[in-house]
């Protein structure tokens, strides 16, 4: 599989060879679909709580006895039933995160690779053009190439875009070793 290589005027410079075993995988969108979710799930809190009966300030005393009253037998006042007593089965702190095994992770992430590619969705830039870190200078580059949304994958770290692409809020720039299927 072969892509068009772009310098920051969008001016096609030449070609690039992409790798089929990569770009040209088979897309699996239901194994796309499970790591999003996990992802997702990873990304939640989970800090969301209610007291419980324990937890209720209170004490713990009768509020009348047992027999000869002709109200009904009562415990304590923290009890579920009372307005202002314990939430029974509410919900308390709990971690969503959980894993998929390695393959299935890389095999996520080369169907979406490959899914980008097959729909023309990735755009090789051979360099932005950028001397210093200025954000007018990075979105006037991407308005060349004509984004509108753009995920930049940069092989190591570069501060200048970076620091330059960090104010644009439709930009994500992420060092190749962080690339994710979200």
């Amino acid at each position: 599989m072969q892509a068009p290589v772009y310098n920051a005027a969008y001016e096609q410079i030449g070609t690039r060879d992409l790798d089929d075993a990569i770009f040209g995988a088979p897309v699996n969108e239901a194994l796309l679909w499970e790591m999003v979710r996990m992802q997702e799930a990873n990304r939640r809190q989970g800090t969301h709580m209610v007291k419980t009966r324990g937890l209720v300030a209170g004490s713990n005393r009768k509020l009348w006895r047992q027999n000869g009253t002709g109200r009904a037998r009562m415990g304590e006042r923290r009890s579920p039933v009372w307005s202002g007593g314990g939430i029974v089965f509410g919900p308390m702190p709990r971690d969503y995160a959980y894993t998929m095994p390695k393959k299935k992770k890389k095999l996520a992430l080369l169907s979406a690779l490959a899914s980008k590619a097959r729909d023309g969705e990735l755009l090789v830039v051979e360099s932005l053009g950028l001397n210093e870190i200025k954000t007018k200078a990075l979105a006037s580059a991407l308005g060349k190439l004509a984004v509108k949304s753009a995920l930049i994958a940069i092989p190591e770290a570069d501060e200048v875009i970076e620091k330059s692409a960090r104010n644009i809020p439709w930009v994500k720039v992420l060092r190749c070793e962080g690339l994710n299927v979200y």
